[in-house]
């Protein structure tokens, strides 16, 4: 795994495409596969890579996915395949930190234009609690080991190191954006043009998401929402919310009975009235907490892929959907 391997024929990487190696784009034939276009050939990591791969590129680009609909990102395993596909494309496109296999496979690829988004904005630091509220719970000593105070003086765990969820925050969504344009921009100069209209048309897009969230939320009951997976930091800091999450960074993680507890308390004590899970991971904990503290369980999407299951078709109306969520749950009017 994750070897460099020589270069192979048209025909075994159309072979390749048909194992199952999900092809996005609709701009260029069904049975090619990366490297074996007349296009800009872009592997992108996961479905946001892939998304602004597709926006950007319009018709001069064919993107693949390595992270299969439905596939938990965090779980990816290149394959011997995939590491060929790899060698065959003009352009990687991924995020370092959220899926080391695909940060290693990248690594020893000898393609060229290597994309990593988490260099294309800044990214901080979350654990199980991020938020952009000053901390009622702080005089209960939970800024102890571990834990450091922003200049709100809410706190911050450390235990998750860097958070690359920063696709679900529109602004630093549009700053990728940005970067993308650029890079395609010297990548394949011919279409230089048209990569400059589409990235200025995608960052309207998200800069109108934006607004709507800061519209949306603006006149809410409470700022506290939990969630099973802390990948709405961002997001909450970006709106001025709190984001407790019963895992950490990691999706698979179980929570401690402490933690679980806590959580209870924090829902009673601040309002809370939902308890959010995702479409990819098990609802299990979700709902057992919510049933212990009798709260509502709904859905609030990280979007790191989209199935039948998502509430919408692409990022903007699955982002908009979480949006209704939180209004929701928040008891925004």
């Amino acid at each position: 795994m994750n070897v460099r391997r020589p270069h192979i024929s048209a025909v075994a990487l159309a072979a390749v495409t048909a194992l199952g190696i999900g092809t996005l784009s609709a701009c260029s034939s069904d049975g090619a596969a990366a490297g074996n276009t007349d296009k800009f050939d872009v592997v992108a990591s996961f479905y946001p890579m892939a998304y602004l791969a597709e926006q950007i590129g319009g018709e001069h680009v064919h993107v693949t996915s390595l992270t299969q609909p439905g596939q938990e990102p965090h779980d990816l395993e290149i394959s011997a395949k995939q590491t060929a596909q790899l060698e065959e494309s003009d352009a990687a496109l991924y995020l370092k930190g959220l899926q080391p296999t695909v940060d290693e496979a990248i690594g020893q690829s000898p393609v060229k234009t290597k994309i990593d988004a988490a260099t294309l904005t800044s990214l901080e630091e979350h654990g199980t609690e991020a938020g952009g509220h000053e901390d009622e719970h702080a005089e209960d000593g939970h800024a102890e080991d571990g834990h450091a105070e922003d200049e709100h003086g809410h706190e911050h765990t450390h235990e998750g190191g860097e958070d690359p969820h920063i696709w679900l925050d529109p602004v630093k969504y549009a700053e990728v954006a940005e970067g993308v344009g650029k890079a395609f921009e010297k990548a394949d100069p011919d279409h230089a043009a048209d990569y400059r209209k589409n990235t200025a048309a995608l960052v309207g897009t998200l800069t109108d998401l934006d607004k709507k969230f800061e519209t949306g939320l603006a006149d809410r009951k409470t700022d506290v929402f939990i969630t099973t997976h802390a990948a709405f930091g961002y997001l909450a800091e970006r709106y001025g919310l709190t984001e407790e999450a019963i895992s950490g960074l990691d999706p698979e993680s179980e929570p401690s009975g402490a933690r679980v507890k806590e959580l209870q308390q924090m829902a009673k004590a601040d309002g809370v009235t939902t308890v959010f899970y995702e479409t990819l991971v098990s609802d299990r904990t979700a709902k057992t907490l919510a049933g212990d503290a009798g709260l509502e369980t709904d859905v609030l999407d990280p979007l790191e892929g989209i199935t039948d299951a998502s509430r919408g078709d692409d990022y903007v109306q699955v982002m908009e959907a979480n949006l209704k969520a939180l209004q929701t749950a928040l008891g925004a009017k």
